[in-house]
């Protein structure tokens, strides 16, 4: 795989338990594939996966975010929500996230996912962190609640963006960028393709969001860091630019949008 000006991975889920047997051969893949940062994402859930995450990107010199996931959010405590500025105070974390809401699979109330959601907003604006945005099926209520609770001044990401044209006007408008995930490349993506073509070159990001939705020549297969390459490569085709200019500017927004 022919490496370009180093790549981003802005979404990962790394420490998840799909790499316990090969976790440092996946890094040294992506570190192959030119992929120079990614950001861990550690998902708070009464597990302790969240402190996996921490502690893996801690030894490796990867980001990592924290924050409650709206299939989660009726697990929510208040020591939750004290480790989490706990986190960010100390400067372990780059973001609040991820966190949203998801109506597709409704895994917590409706309600609970905005009160959680909201919450953690709040929080962001407190400790002075962006936010990484989850949202499906949820686009009116994501909306809603991003205008009455305010997008922290720090910004924040819709992370695997999917939704509509109109999501991406709105969310652009807040502030926020955008970032793209295998399903970019998927073959029957082409409204995605073309919200991916107008999104302002300083406000895209690129991601896996690994192991899940690892995109075309990899459907099928658990998703890694390295094949943030191929979402790349579909951006760029969709943009009619080349692959150096997607990884440069992907690379700068990342360093922006998390403060690097």
């Amino acid at each position: 795989m022919p490496t370009v000006h180093s790549l981003v991975d802005s979404h990962c889920h790394l420490a998840d338990a799909e790499f316990d047997a090969d976790r440092e051969a996946v890094l040294e893949r992506a570190r192959a594939a030119g992929v120079a940062r990614l950001n861990v994402v550690g998902v708070m859930d009464g597990s302790g996966r969240h402190r996996r995450a921490l502690d893996f990107a801690a030894a490796h010199g990867l980001g990592c975010s924290a924050g409650m996931h709206p299939h989660e959010a009726r697990l929510a405590s208040e020591p939750d929500y004290e480790e989490l500025a706990e986190l960010a105070r100390a400067g372990r974390i780059l973001a609040i996230g991820e966190i949203g809401l998801d109506f597709h699979y409704d895994l917590s109330p409706r309600e609970v996912q905005g009160q959680v959601l909201r919450r953690q907003i709040r929080l962001a604006h407190d400790v002075a962190l962006p936010i990484i945005i989850h949202t499906r099926e949820a686009e009116e209520e994501m909306l809603k609640i991003l205008a009455e609770e305010r997008v922290p001044a720090r910004g924040g990401v819709v992370h695997c963006f999917t939704g509509s044209a109109e999501m991406a006007r709105a969310a652009l408008a807040m502030g926020l960028f955008l970032s793209f995930s295998g399903i970019v490349a998927f073959p029957r993506a082409e409204a995605l393709r073309a919200i991916a073509r107008e999104v302002p070159p300083d406000r895209l990001l690129i991601e896996t969001d690994a192991p899940y939705l690892a995109p075309p020549p990899h459907r099928g297969r658990r998703n890694e860091p390295a094949f943030v390459v191929e979402v790349a490569r579909a951006v760029a085709a969709a943009r009619g630019v080349g692959l150096e200019e997607v990884a440069r500017s992907t690379s700068e927004n990342y360093a922006r949008c998390f403060g690097l």
